[in-house]
């Protein structure tokens, strides 16, 4: 007995340590943030692409009228128009990691044209973010708490009729009822000398019109997720401990669910920035949506891959926080 105690101890010592949480989660938010940036290059070279299958290039678009046949060769050769575009996207991307997104079509660094834009599209969207995550938490609980009930049926119904709103539809509703009908807040933006909103009141418009839609989608998240948790056993230990509901809901539903609801915000993010574009037009708001018009309009395939490239670099850290919240909330098993 002692012999076969003695031998088994060296395959006990030999038996392999789990890996840390902390290990897991930071070798499984590497993968998950190589991948991330892996699709953003491929969105990337898909820009230069379909700008070069646009009709028209870059300088015959940025031209004065009455140049000649030889000054637009000469503007081509200058924008290097005259070299194969994957040549073109390989120098673009080679200035990317240094924070070089080039130089636009009209001469000017396309890293100074989003300078101030770009700012004021986050703070727009940001705010709208805000919003929608307390609003589609605050609805979606207050669905959950009663279940198949009245205010159930009214949240769930509204959520899935304003999710079906586009954001423009939004916007003019908001600006007829609240700048035309009741003036109470300003249809258009005005700015400052250095370019942001001049008031917090032009904000209020363009941050509904984006939030609105993304509510519904939002508060139908939550609910779904609350519903889920409802149904494990620890909910039903705490109900049949006759814990107060509102106890339940904080420290026992909302902690369950929060890693899908996270993953609904994040989603959110992306639907956020590209509604933007269209709602910054409705209210002649400061961002990068006049911009981007201008870009394509430019046939500028740097400026447009710069909007794109600055922008799926704010979604892919809003993502990747999303993961490490679900990380976080599922004790590091991802």
């Amino acid at each position: 007995m002692a012999d076969s105690l003695t031998r088994r101890e060296p395959a006990a010592a030999s038996a392999p340590r789990p890996v840390p949480a902390v290990v897991r989660t930071a070798v499984y938010t590497a993968g998950v943030l190589a991948r991330r940036l892996l699709l953003l290059a491929v969105l990337l070279a898909a820009v230069f692409a379909a700008v070069e299958l646009l009709p028209g290039d870059a300088a015959g678009a940025t031209s004065e009228r009455g140049e000649s046949a030889s000054d637009l060769a000469a503007r081509r050769h200058l924008l290097g128009l005259d070299r194969p575009v994957t040549e073109r996207f390989g120098d673009w991307m080679t200035g990317l990691p240094t924070g070089d997104l080039g130089t636009s079509a009209r001469g000017e660094p396309v890293a100074d044209l989003l300078a101030h834009p770009f700012p004021n599209t986050l703070l727009l969207g940001g705010l709208a973010l805000l919003v929608t995550l307390l609003a589609s938490v605050a609805l979606g609980c207050w669905a959950a708490g009663r279940p198949g009930g009245t205010v159930d049926r009214v949240v769930s119904a509204g959520a899935t009729g304003i999710l079906a709103l586009p954001e423009f539809v939004v916007a003019v509703a908001l600006v007829l009822v609240f700048a035309l009908w009741t003036d109470w807040l300003p249809a258009v933006t005005l700015t400052d000398a250095d370019g942001s909103p001049a008031s917090w009141r032009m904000l209020v418009l363009p941050v509904l019109a984006l939030a609105v839609p993304q509510i519904g989608w939002n508060t139908r998240i939550v609910r779904a997720a609350l519903a889920d948790e409802a149904k494990a056993p620890h909910i039903d230990t705490a109900v049949l401990d006759g814990l107060p509901r509102n106890r339940i809901l904080t420290h026992h539903l909302l902690p369950g669910a929060l890693p899908t609801i996270a993953a609904g915000i994040a989603t959110s993010t992306g639907m956020l920035l590209g509604g933007a574009v269209v709602v910054e037009t409705i209210f002649n708001y400061p961002g990068i949506g006049s911009v981007l018009a201008g870009a394509v309009a430019d046939r500028d395939s740097p400026l447009i891959a710069g909007v794109v490239a600055v922008t799926g670099a704010v979604i892919t850290g809003v993502l990747l926080l999303a993961d490490l919240v679900r990380a976080w909330a599922s004790g590091g098993r991802t």
